[in-house]
């Protein structure tokens, strides 16, 4: 699973709209189209980048299709996004630099001005 993937899937506001629909219950394209006053085509591409995502299933049933939100992999994201919250800066690779100079302005006068000048 690309936590990635997923979070840019959900960095748009329809597609966090579809999410929340489906967590209520498993929908078709023509229930979200008249619920979100969207397109089928619009439609069917945000829900092509969630299923991308692994965010939502689809399931046939004949020729039309339900979609539903994969829970399981909602929450794996919630859990690792909590546990990269909770990591300290220093554990994290990409944010040591940011660490160190966390612990910089802490003794820049500069600093210490602005933040009681407002």
């Amino acid at each position: 699973m690309e936590y990635d993937i997923m979070f840019k899937a959900l960095g748009e506001l329809s597609r966090i709209k579809i999410v929340k629909l489906l967590s209520v219950k498993s929908m078709y394209v023509c229930e979200l189209e008249s619920i979100l006053d969207m397109s089928q085509p619009r439609i069917s591409q945000h829900l092509k980048i969630l299923r991308q995502a692994e965010i939502v299933e689809m399931e046939k049933q004949g020729q039309r299709t339900v979609y539903s939100l994969n829970r399981n992999n909602i929450n794996t994201l919630l859990f690792a996004f909590n546990n990269f919250l909770d990591a300290p800066l220093e554990d994290l690779t990409f944010f040591r630099d940011f660490a160190k100079k966390m612990v910089e302005i802490e003794k820049n006068p500069s600093i210490s001005s602005c933040k009681f000048n407002q």
